[in-house]
């Protein structure tokens, strides 16, 4: 927005100090002049004939005093100058660091030295949000380079399929039209999640009261034939867990934790639970799985977008699109609640899902 020209906040500081100098001068000359100039006698031979009189004093006064509230003012600006410069020369870094990282350069910070003022906070937070804002383009950019490969790759898959069945007409079509399937649907299945993605980091949802262990219930239903194919046993426990948010999302953040616990587990006789309880007014949800080892720098990275340990990466069916936690976390962040990822000591992965608790409904 454009603005008008003004003076600038250094002219004003200065224009401030002198003239309080220059007030504070006035009301000291005044002083001088109500209680030493009334008590002197204004007649032409002075006090008992020797003192000056009153004109004699006045002459001497107002061109001393005329002098000193210029030399007051001359020095109020120079002086005025001076400190304000002193004193907006932290806001003067902070401007140049504002307009660096306009410019879209990120890695620039303040850094500023001294005692903590109020100069000082302004400095620390501004760094504190070049810090965060950095993070959160570097995830995008990730982001979006992951997500550009991840669906160029069945696209590219399509196209071969497609130019091998042009050069060998003979070829089983059924064959060719299976291969096509599974790979659309993975594009399909990538598609949906990122729209999802983006939707829950929106928080563009409506708010509802969502009993969370009715959601545990309906997740471990719909992947119990999963768990049974696999030798996997699928337990729902504890008791209501009342929170407000979206139902869809939150089933979808439930869904994702057990079918990833179902998956990412024992090739058989593996276990999942899904507890559900109300601790210290906030409503839990804690998905636990058995499984292999994960290493202790790995867990922490597991809720970033397409990222895929070593030991959880998956050639079958169920390999999924490197999503699934990426989307649990980003329903729990829209959610206001706390995403905790725990390695178990003996194999397997637990996780923790905090959102605030809302009162129960009387039944």
């Amino acid at each position: 927005m454009r603005r008008r020209p003004g003076l600038s906040a250094r002219m004003k500081l200065t224009l401030s100090y002198a003239g309080f100098l220059a007030v504070a001068g006035a009301l000291l000359l005044a002083v001088v002049w109500g209680f030493l100039l009334r008590y002197v006698p204004d007649n032409s031979q002075g006090l008992l004939g020797v003192s000056p009189n009153r004109y004699l004093l006045v002459r001497t006064f107002f061109p001393a005093a005329a002098v000193a509230m210029g030399f007051l003012l001359v020095f109020g600006l120079l002086g005025g100058w001076v400190l304000a410069g002193r004193m907006l020369a932290p806001l003067t870094r902070i401007t140049a660091a504002a307009r660096t990282a306009g410019n879209g350069s990120l890695s620039h910070r303040i850094r500023m030295e001294g005692r903590q003022d109020e100069f000082r906070e302004l400095s620390d937070a501004f760094d504190s949000m070049l810090d965060r804002l950095e993070s959160h383009v570097a995830e995008q950019r990730r982001f979006a380079a992951n997500a550009s490969h991840e669906l160029r790759t069945p696209l590219a898959i399509s196209r071969a399929l497609l130019d091998v069945a042009r050069r060998d007409p003979p070829r089983d079509p059924e064959e060719l039209f299976a291969r096509l399937q599974t790979v659309n649907t993975r594009a399909v299945d990538l598609t949906e999640a990122l729209l999802l993605l983006s939707r829950s980091d929106r928080g563009t949802f409506t708010h509802e009261s969502v009993d969370l262990s009715l959601v545990a219930e309906e997740a471990a239903e719909t992947l119990l034939p999963l768990a049974e194919e696999r030798g996997i046993t699928l337990d729902v426990t504890g008791g209501a867990a009342r929170t407000s948010g979206s139902a869809e999302l939150l089933l979808r953040m439930v869904t994702n934790l057990v079918q990833n616990a179902v998956v990412h587990n024992l090739p058989a006789g593996g276990a999942v639970t899904v507890h559900t309880e109300t601790r210290g007014g906030a409503s839990v949800v804690r998905v636990e799985n058995t499984g292999h080892p994960l290493p202790p720098d790995l867990v922490p990275t597991l809720t970033e977008p397409f990222r895929r340990g070593t030991d959880r990466v998956r050639t079958d069916e169920h390999a999924g699109v490197g999503l699934g936690l990426a989307i649990v976390h980003s329903v729990v962040r829209a959610h206001e609640g706390t995403l905790g990822l725990a390695a178990r000591p003996a194999g397997g992965l637990v996780v923790t899902v905090r959102l605030p608790g809302t009162p129960q409904e009387p039944s």
